[in-house]
């Protein structure tokens, strides 16, 4: 269907308050408790199309504060179904929000119980890799608001701890990703659970046609908001490149985290072992790191997200799942270890920083093989990045990084045919040569009682002998036969 399509606005003004949209004192309330009084462009466009009940599908750059520009009138359309009630029958499920990692859906259920705090209704956020059981009872004592990520929540659907049949409104945060083809199954699940009758929104830094196409789906002639060219990065946010060598980027790294003094940065690996790798080089270089990914337990990711923020950690070491909504306050720099193979994620990624207003850097890597990745990000944001060299850098050499050997350590392995012609020399009584004194140690191992020559058992009465006399005496083929059924009775 054709989408009613809203010209990209101009930064709101800021004569315009949040009290000039009608939120009720209880929000304004909350806003006012953490110095919110203007709202972003995004929120002035969405917050009023939103009240009037429309769909909507809204981009905006990462950290414009697209959560407050569903979350706040959601609340205060839920605002006329709200109950002090303690029964749970009288907090149904009436707006769900899928987001597609734990870490932002995390984030946006605190941002929702921060912008509800002075009003009767309930919220909770349920995501997997954590118990069950606390998300359960905060379900069955009944919430308005539920913040999800799908797999968790289907899991929920299935244990029948969760009814959406009441469910109002459908928020999709992070949609291009909610989108892709690894989420849509479990998406068009969740759908499938929600009223026809309800209102559907979509909120994301980039919106790709393909992704437009497949919106259009979900929604009934959305109206689209664009406070910013699409896949744009904020203009804050200086962005360079360093061109290093492989197996120099890890040296590189902690180079300019000590030259530029930094004391809290992202740094951003395509892989989860880069990752663990890159924070372990970090730790032994005297710099307080830690990884990020999904290898770590949801408790270990909370546990490292929270150390970051509170400055004990200096620098976090994330794969793309830190890309998406993480909101720290005043973070001056993100470092792409390695360029994303997905051009749109570099535009999360250095969202992160320069953040509602503030100042940023943002320093990518790169090598020669980078080359095709960098032509794609270029294009996607459309203007070159500044290539720069890293003045000063010296990296180690390799065989710095490396334990070394002597020379006796390494020949036992030069070679196969070595090892086979010392063994048959050691085996024939002939050693003369430095790798057969090398491979002694590994003579002492053979049992002597091998090397001995075979000895036939004495014969014991009333048992099969191998040997002569007595054990041919008793017949054993007889007793052989017998067993065959050879032999007639007698």
């Amino acid at each position: 269907m054709p989408d009613t399509q809203l010209a990209p606005s101009q930064p709101a003004s800021p004569a315009v308050r949040f009290e000039d949209f009608g939120l009720s004192p209880d929000i304004l309330r909350a806003l006012a408790d953490q110095g919110y009084i203007h709202p972003t462009p995004i929120q002035a466009e969405a917050i009023p199309v939103v009240l009037q009940g429309h769909d909507v599908m809204g981009a905006a750059q990462t950290g414009t504060g697209k959560t407050a520009g569903f979350s706040l009138p959601i609340i205060q359309l839920l605002l006329a179904h709200a109950s002090t009630s303690a029964s749970p029958a009288r907090h149904p499920v009436r707006a769900l929000i899928l987001t597609p990692t734990r870490e932002l859906a995390d984030q946006v259920a605190d941002n929702v119980k921060a912008y509800s705090r002075h009003t009767p209704l309930r919220s909770t956020v349920i995501f997997g890799g954590v118990d069950m059981a606390p998300q359960t009872a905060a379900l069955r004592s009944g919430v308005e608001i539920v913040i999800a990520t799908p797999g968790r929540l289907l899991d929920h659907v299935q244990q029948k701890t969760l009814n959406l049949s009441q469910t109002q409104i459908l928020v999709m945060d992070e949609a291009d990703r909610m989108l892709d083809m690894g989420f849509l199954p479990d998406l068009q699940r969740i759908i499938n659970l929600l009223p026809k009758q309800r209102q559907s929104l979509m909120f994301s830094a980039t919106f790709s046609p393909e992704i437009k196409k497949l919106a259009n789906s979900f929604l009934k002639n959305p109206v689209t908001i664009e406070v910013a060219r699409s896949n744009a990065t904020a203009d804050n946010v200086t962005q360079v490149l360093y061109k290093v060598e492989e197996e120099a980027k890890q040296d590189a790294v902690a180079y300019i985290i000590r030259e530029r003094g930094l004391k809290q940065v992202i740094v951003f690996s395509n892989t989860k072992i880069g990752a663990s790798r890159l924070s372990r080089h970090l730790e032994k270089e005297g710099v307080k790191a830690s990884a990020i990914h999904g290898d770590k337990t949801q408790a270990e990711r909370m546990q490292a997200l929270e150390a970051f923020k509170q400055g004990t950690i200096e620098v976090l070491v994330a794969t793309d799942v830190a890309a998406r909504g993480l909101d720290i306050a005043e973070l001056p720099c993100v470092i792409n270890f390695d360029l994303p193979y997905n051009a749109e994620d570099y535009v999360h990624r250095i969202g992160r920083t320069g953040r509602a207003g503030a100042s940023g850097d943002a320093i990518s890597l790169f090598t020669d093989k980078d080359a095709r990745l960098l032509v794609d990000i270029e294009k996607l944001i459309k203007h070159n990045i500044s290539r720069l060299e890293l003045s000063g850098f010296v990296p180690q050499r390799s065989s710095d990084r490396r334990p070394r050997f002597d020379d006796a350590e390494e020949r036992p392995r030069t070679s196969s045919s070595s090892r086979s012609s010392n063994s048959a020399s050691q085996g024939s009584g002939g050693g003369g040569s430095q790798y057969g004194r090398s491979h002694a140690p590994r003579k002492e191992k053979i049992d002597p009682w091998f090397l001995k020559p075979y000895e036939p058992a004495a014969p014991t009465t009333g048992q099969d002998g191998g040997n002569g006399g007595e054990g041919n005496a008793k017949s054993p083929k007889a007793k052989v036969a017998a067993l065959l059924g050879g032999l007639s009775k007698r």
